[in-house]
């Protein structure tokens, strides 16, 4: 949704959501979908599919170190 300058993204991977906004008002639709959908809210994004997710002034980093560790421990190396 972008209406004006308040931008609003959900991203939906299976059973997984991911809510973004520049407006706290507008990312409040999660109270909408919790009363239509058993979830929850586990705070700030850290970790979704296999990428590390920092947040910083500049914006987001994106990493896939813990991932890329992950399939070198199962592998033995």
């Amino acid at each position: 949704m972008n209406n004006g300058n308040i931008h609003l993204s959900v991203l939906v991977y299976v059973g997984d959501l991911i809510v973004v906004g520049n407006d706290s008002a507008s990312i409040q639709i999660k109270v909408y979908l919790s009363a239509c959908f058993h979830m929850k809210d586990l705070g700030v994004l850290k970790y979704f599919l296999g990428v590390e997710i920092t947040r910083s002034p500049d914006g987001f980093y994106l990493c896939q170190r813990k991932y890329a560790l992950d399939i070198i421990s199962e592998v033995g190396l």
